[in-house]
């Protein structure tokens, strides 16, 4: 949620910045409510004022035996014109959050302008794509005949977009698991949380997932319950209406979790395989920091992701996403993008951002400076480190040999029982 005061003081740039990320809002509206809500605020509190001076003209009349009746019923009146339009400024507030719960975070001044991922920056890459004497095979044909994969069980046991892993494959999923969270936990220090993967609509509403993607979720009938579309929900909103102490700050949480995603939009897109899914396992970072920090912590929240890819071996590179591409909640967000050998080309499999203090206004989550003086909202951040199914895609197709079989990565094969070869 953007603060306020950006309508009051800075409408056109705010036109502006909707305009860059792809937005058309009625602005005008939402300062026209916010100016109608001050005056309104105005306005009641000098009846209020009267009001009490009124109590006092009362008690001096009575004392004095002095008829107060016609005092009394100024006093009613202005007691119906305050509740008036309290019940007034209520109706406003609401409408004013509906709008401002709408909009989209303020991006970064270091983020390419843009209306979709063209626009998008390559910062870096690391390590090669091999080069194979045999044409790659997708990771569909891979797992379906090594037997790994089960794309018509998923089919028949719920609907498209969902998959059996079977034997070595599921064995291998968990050891990614296993290995994301011992090497985050270890060597980058995020606590470990295993959260609730239903959540309720005040916390999918502080991360920004509501009201705006309720399309994108999926519910449950008849209760205020979702299921959680990432781990950044439940993560972030782990101290949703504290006041931290700046000493406590920050704070890394890690967590594996399943994720439900109606991927509502995607229709027709990456329908073959495992790419993209309804139901998939991530292993999420967030990090909860104060404002001045928050960049820095970007930084080495992409690292840890991508460490995750450097000691597999596969290559990837990292991109900066323009302001067109980025999430809704997001003021800057790194891509990295892992190689696919049978696509020819990088796909994402983590994207990591800063959304300063937009989900912790939300959440009215905050922090009380050392120094003393007044709380201040903390600056949230989240990343993918990094999404397990995608992973489980990359090694499968970079480390593909001509016989069907694919290698196990060094670094994973303590958590396979020390098995080198799927085949």
């Amino acid at each position: 949620m953007l603060d306020i005061r950006l309508f009051r003081d800075n409408l056109e740039g705010l036109k502006q910045m909707l305009k860059n990320r792809g937005y058309d809002y009625p602005v005008e509206e939402v300062a026209s409510l916010d100016e109608e809500r001050r005056r309104i605020l105005v306005e009641v509190e000098e009846l209020k004022a009267e009001r009490n001076r009124g109590s006092k003209e009362v008690a001096e009349a009575k004392a004095k035996g002095m008829d107060v009746t016609h005092l009394k019923e100024r006093m009613k009146s202005i007691g119906a014109k305050i509740k008036e339009l309290d019940e007034k400024l209520s109706k406003i507030e609401k409408k004013l959050e509906e709008h401002l719960l709408r909009i989209p975070n303020w991006p970064h001044s270091s983020v390419p302008i843009g209306p979709d991922e063209t626009y998008n920056v390559e910062i870096r890459r690391w390590g090669e794509p091999k080069e194979f004497e045999f044409p790659p095979k997708p990771h569909w044909e891979i797992g379906e005949s090594l037997g790994i994969l089960d794309f018509q069980r998923g089919v028949m046991l719920a609907e498209s977009r969902f998959t059996v892993l079977v034997g070595l494959g599921a064995k291998l999923e968990r050891a990614l698991i296993n290995f994301m969270l011992d090497l985050h936990t270890k060597e980058h220090g995020f606590k470990e949380i295993e959260p609730p993967f239903l959540v309720n609509s005040e916390t999918m509403q502080g991360t920004g997932q509501l009201p705006k993607f309720a399309d994108d979720l999926y519910s449950c009938a008849g209760e205020d319950l979702w299921l959680i579309p990432t781990a950044e929900v439940p993560l972030t909103n782990m101290h949703r209406g504290e006041i931290l102490s700046e000493s406590s700050l920050p704070l890394y949480y890690t967590a594996y979790t399943p994720c439900f995603r109606r991927e509502a939009g995607s229709h027709g897109r990456d329908v073959r395989g495992m790419l993209r899914q309804h139901q998939f396992d991530k292993v999420e970072l967030v990090k909860i920091c104060t404002p001045e920090k928050s960049y820095e912590e970007l930084e080495s929240l992409t690292q840890a992701a991508e460490r995750v890819l450097q000691l597999l071996e596969l290559p990837y590179r990292v991109v900066c996403l323009s302001t067109g591409d980025m999430g809704f909640a997001a003021s800057k967000t790194y891509d990295i993008e892992v190689w696919l050998p049978s696509q020819g080309k990088y796909r994402e499999i983590s994207s990591c951002s800063n959304c300063e203090d937009f989900q912790a206004r939300r959440m009215n989550m905050r922090y009380k400076p050392s120094e003393g003086g007044k709380s201040r909202f903390v600056h949230t951040l989240n990343g993918s480190g990094v999404a397990v199914g995608r992973c489980l895609i990359a090694i499968m197709e970079n480390y593909q040999q001509e016989d069907g079989s694919f290698i196990v990565p060094e670094v994973l094969r303590p958590y396979m029982g020390g098995i080198e070869r799927i085949g």
